[in-house]
């Protein structure tokens, strides 16, 4: 008896479960909202990674990443504004910039700024209400790629890219022989450095981690964009 009671609570639970679901709607007003704005981000998103971004850096780990980034932002605000959860709205956008601070490895300025990009202008295009304009919105979006694109093209035309050697003569490191240091660099890479770091220092093995800046425009090694 007890058996055949707990295979119908079983039971009624299923089909209350099964009920719900073919109460819900298939497609919701907000659902054409969402693929409207989901295409007008990935395009925006396309000309700031791929046609901005990757031809100056030629770095194709980040375009997997900025994509995937802005697209969980874009789908994550989305989502939580749908819900209108105040609360729960703030600490999604802060566990979204958290991740930029809580990092394994360390990311240049410029791949940061561009990341902190995509997600400002995902965030943006998920919380476009009816108190922001679709000409208002794609204001917003033309100004930030135009933005970008006159910096990188227009006004910044020289781009310093860096490169991290591990380089031995360690009794060149000191402030004194900087100069020299230098110019050995530049005879070995055949590049024409503007400046020079000097990181870690092995004593043990005599080597430096040094990273040296230089113009990639002018110089003839496109393999020397990545670290």
């Amino acid at each position: 008896m007890l058996t055949n009671i707990i295979v119908l609570d079983s039971f009624t639970e299923i089909l209350k479960w099964f009920t719900e679901i073919v109460d819900l709607n298939l497609f919701s007003d907000d659902f054409y909202k969402l693929l409207f704005r989901l295409v007008v981000n990935l395009v925006f998103m396309t000309i700031i990674i791929r046609y901005l971004y990757y031809p100056i850096t030629k770095r194709k780990d980040y375009l997997f990443t900025y994509y995937l980034i802005g697209l969980i932002t874009f789908f994550l605000c989305f989502a939580l504004k749908k819900l209108d959860i105040g609360t729960g709205m703030g600490l999604g956008l802060f566990a979204i910039f958290g991740i930029i601070r809580y990092r394994t490895d360390a990311i240049e300025i410029k791949e940061m700024t561009y990341l902190f990009l995509i997600i400002g202008i995902s965030v943006v295009n998920s919380l476009a209400s009816k108190k922001i304009s679709l000409a208002e919105m794609a204001l917003i979006n033309v100004a930030i790629v135009s933005v970008t694109y006159g910096l990188e093209y227009l006004w910044l035309v020289k781009h310093l890219t860096r490169k991290t050697i591990i380089y031995e003569r360690i009794d060149l490191i000191v402030p004194d022989r900087h100069e020299e240091m230098k110019a050995d660099i530049e005879v070995r890479t055949g590049l024409t450095v503007n400046r020079i770091d000097v990181g870690k220092i092995n004593f043990l093995d005599d080597t430096a981690s040094v990273k040296i800046y230089y113009y990639a425009d002018e110089q003839a090694f496109s393999d020397y964009h990545n670290d």
